[in-house]
């Protein structure tokens, strides 16, 4: 390594930044491209030409659910701050349908001063806190820590790996990592010392995105994708472009006294939030620029946002009742959540007029297929467990249908499954009546195929969408098949859990029992129809 210090550059608008999938209908190879790339149609550009050229690209690229909606969000940030958005419902629509060119959002880059994007200013570094660097030789640690699946929660981390990975991370990656912490950062206490910048600097807010499930509207190309996400607005209303902490901006949180926090003062604020306090330290290594050191410590934060901020929101009945946005959650997999999701889909006429928020927009489409992709990141404390990611279709000439088939569905498998719990209830206490209160958990997770239901019915459920969204009515045939389909499965899962009670005294009259409850509760009044009749098609 060598040349270490702030005398190096690296601008995201024109450097390489973001991997992405070209369309081939008009991939064109270059000599950019190395020949692996080339082979898959994946190319690596700036983001001027992502918005130039965005009907070129189907997607983009990334090494995470999280880091592709950090970057939508990035692009939509600078989309509002350009003016390159449309200003009201009629005028979105109208985008959509004609492709709108996003040329005025790379025109607005382009011209923009190089040290507003210079990732490595000494000053007013891009996305970064420049008041950390009279602290980066002493308190510096491996670029890992900017990588949130790498960083691990970090006062756990008795090795301190992260301190003394050598290994440096490219500024792209650093780059798109970063904008991924704004959006993602988990709470917890950072590495920074309160005597730096003051005691609040070392205590992290959750991330804008870290605690709910963000929602995003997938169309045939990136322009696409875009202009469905976007959100009508006046010029005079898209807010102020975060630059740095120290853009001249005024207002920017202190960390002396108690936590303050801010409203955005317009969605090109709110997309481009300074969730994290962040520096990081450019090396040159074999002639090329990279990171080798970084900081991170608290960022911004927000306060409660008004629902105008929270366009994609899903929302569901939260703990005291009140409507609170979806959560990932670690013991259910998103497909489940698909009927609030279709909920959210399926607006009052009086809504999808005035276009009130993405679904209400999204619902004028007619039959125009959009993917609605729910991203969410689990976590335990201050430790990253898994990103979660899955995608909805929605056909707005549909949305009720897909509402109802979502609806029953879930039902369905709500129901299988609480029938399987009952059984094996069953099952235990018939095989084993007597036993250790501590082997009681035990037998009973042996026997039950609750577990095995959700894993089972997931394909068939995204068969019962698919249908319903290709235009197939869902009490036409789907939800029929559908519920005989979990009606199959569930009585094949607690026979095979059964199965092992045979090798013991009790265990044929305890399987025994085990299939009469599920044979009664299938017959029961409180049995979703398509799941108790079976009806033949």
């Amino acid at each position: 390594m060598e040349n270490q210090g702030t005398s190096l550059s690296w601008d995201p608008r024109t450097e390489a930044c973001q991997p992405v999938l070209t369309r081939p209908d008009r991939h064109g190879s270059t000599e950019e491209e190395e020949p692996a790339v080339r082979s898959t149609r994946v190319r690596r550009v700036g983001l001027i030409e992502l918005l130039r050229n965005a009907e070129d690209f189907t997607a983009l690229v990334s090494s995470t659910p999280g880091e592709e909606v950090a970057m939508v969000e990035y692009l939509m940030a600078i989309m509002y701050a350009s003016e390159c958005v449309p200003e009201t419902p009629e005028a979105w629509r109208q985008w959509v349908e004609e492709e709108h060119s996003l040329e005025k959002a790379a025109i607005w880059l382009e011209s923009r001063p190089p040290e507003h994007w210079d990732l490595f200013h000494p000053e007013r570094p891009l996305g970064q806190n420049a008041l950390l660097a009279p602290f980066m030789a002493a308190g510096g640690v491996g670029s890992a820590q900017l990588v949130i699946e790498r960083t691990g929660d970090y006062n756990q981390f008795f090795d301190k790996v992260h301190l003394h990975d050598p290994e440096p991370l490219p500024p792209d990656a650093a780059f798109r990592a970063m904008l991924t912490q704004h959006a993602y950062g988990l709470g917890g206490r950072a590495m920074a010392k309160a005597d730096w910048l003051g005691p609040q600097l070392t205590y992290q807010a959750v991330g804008r995105l870290g605690i709910r499930i963000r929602v995003l509207a997938r169309g045939r190309t990136l322009g696409d994708t875009l202009r469905l996400n976007i959100m009508p607005c006046k010029p005079d209303d898209v807010g102020t472009f975060n630059y740095s902490w120290t853009d001249g901006r005024v207002g920017r949180r202190t960390f002396r006294g108690r936590k303050e926090t801010r409203l955005p003062d317009g969605p090109a604020d709110l997309h481009s939030f300074l969730g994290r306090s962040i520096l990081l330290r450019p090396v040159l290594v074999n002639g090329k620029v990279m990171v080798d050191r970084v900081l991170r410590a608290a960022g911004e934060i927000l306060d409660p946002l008004p629902d105008v901020h929270l366009q994609d929101a899903v929302l569901v009945a939260g703990r005291k009742g009140n409507p609170e946005p979806l959560r990932p959650s670690e013991d259910r997999a998103l497909w489940r959540e698909s009927h609030a999701v279709y909920a959210a889909t399926y607006k009052a006429e009086e809504e999808v007029a005035k276009g009130m928020d993405l679904y209400g927009r999204l619902a004028v489409l007619g039959d125009r297929r959009v993917d609605l992709t729910a991203v969410g990141l689990i976590s335990r404390q201050a430790t990253a467990t898994a990103w979660v990611s899955d995608t909805f279709p929605y056909v707005p000439k549909w949305r009720e249908e897909l509402k109802w088939a979502a609806d029953e569905g879930s039902q369905i498998c709500e129901y299988a499954a609480k029938c399987l719990y009952a059984a094996a209830v069953v099952a235990r206490d018939k095989a084993y009546p007597n036993p250790k209160p501590s082997d009681k958990a035990v037998f009973l997770k042996r026997l039950n195929a609750e577990p095995d239901l959700w894993a089972g019915a997931a394909d068939h459920f995204w068969f019962l969408i698919a249908e319903v969204s290709g235009g197939t009515r869902a009490g036409k045939g789907p939800l029929a098949e559908f519920g005989r389909e979990i009606h199959d499965l569930t009585w094949k899962l607690l026979r095979a859990r059964l199965a092992p009670l045979l090798a013991i005294p009790r265990g044929k009259s305890a399987g025994a029992e085990a299939e009469l409850r599920l044979k009664k509760m299938l017959a029961s009044s409180s049995c979703p129809p398509y799941l108790k009749e079976r009806p033949r098609v």
